[in-house]
């Protein structure tokens, strides 16, 4: 009986992590832009795996040089910094048929001095790192933006009750706990005639606007109503993606020294927690667009 043949699936290979930080000096007021940019190639590259030919290799360092060359011209939003490099690569080597271009964005304020914002000193600033992925097949680009660790709480207007009761479980139910949760969200966006920074802020403007005001039953009508919100506000939105991890405060038992706790003394626990995750789309879109591949879980 002959060896079944052996043949290569699908690849992609670049430069990840790349750590980029643009300056602007066009005058006194320094701007700060600072990225981690990965990029990866799919296309023809059998050979290279197959026999060791690298005539149609774009060397990861070349990728990477690549980042920094653009860079020299701008940088602009991380959407519109991928969208460049997708087009020079899948533009530049025939061979070249798509790939996947990532980013995330560190925030930097300036440090306040005598009431205003310094010209050119910063501090790290937010607690999330805004993220973006484009990736191309072809000529055609999708771009898919986000954020990642937006720690949000809240001190009431949550309850959690009426779930399942069977012999393990011991969680108390409640009509007033606190709701806190590390939101990691992606949202797909339909064209690319965008202001992706207006877009951003948009979103997460509505997404904490949206877990303010609603008053929770569970987590996962917070998260169903935050993307609800985000779809009903953004027509270049189709949709969007969420995991969302709770980050408990159990009510500490003061009564072993004589006190109370009025719900006010809380232990904060890290692990382990609940973790929540959906997808929230517009009625007849699809929920597979390929352009998710390769992207980890729903976030």
């Amino acid at each position: 009986m002959p060896e079944p043949a052996i043949v290569l699936g699908a690849n992609q290979y670049g430069k990840a992590e790349v750590r980029l930080v643009r300056i602007d000096r066009d005058g006194p007021r320094h701007r700060i832009t600072d990225f981690d940019v990965t990029s990866q190639l799919r296309g023809d590259f059998a050979a290279a795996h197959m026999e060791g030919d690298n005539s149609r290799i774009v060397a990861t360092d070349t990728q990477k040089n690549t980042v920094f060359a653009f860079a020299r011209d701008g940088v602009g939003t991380p959407e519109e910094f991928l969208l460049r490099l997708g087009r020079h690569f899948t533009g530049e080597f025939d061979w070249v048929t798509g790939g996947r271009w990532e980013a995330e964005q560190y925030t930097w304020n300036r440090i306040p001095v005598d009431g205003a914002g310094h010209d050119h000193s910063f501090v790290r600033g937010g607690t999330e790192t805004r993220t973006a992925v484009v990736t191309f097949v072809g000529a055609e680009a999708t771009v898919i933006s986000g954020l990642r660790d937006l720690a949000v709480l809240k001190s009431a207007g949550s309850e959690f009750h009426g779930f399942v009761r069977d012999r393990y479980a011991t969680l108390a139910e409640t009509d007033d706990r606190i709701l806190a949760t590390s939101v990691t969200a992606r949202w797909r966006y339909n064209r690319l005639d965008v202001g992706f920074d207006e877009s951003y802020a948009e979103v997460r403007r509505l997404l904490l606007e949206a877990f303010a005001r609603t008053h929770s039953l569970a987590l996962q009508q917070t998260l169903y109503e935050m993307g609800r919100w985000v779809l009903e506000a953004r027509t270049e939105i189709d949709e969007i993606r969420f995991s969302m991890s709770n980050l408990h405060h159990f009510a500490v038992d003061l009564t072993p020294f004589g006190l109370d706790n009025p719900n006010e003394v809380f232990y904060a626990a890290d692990r382990p927690y609940g973790l929540i995750e959906a997808t929230v789309l517009r009625d007849g879109v699809p929920g597979n667009h390929p352009a998710w591949q390769g992207i980890a879980g729903f976030c």
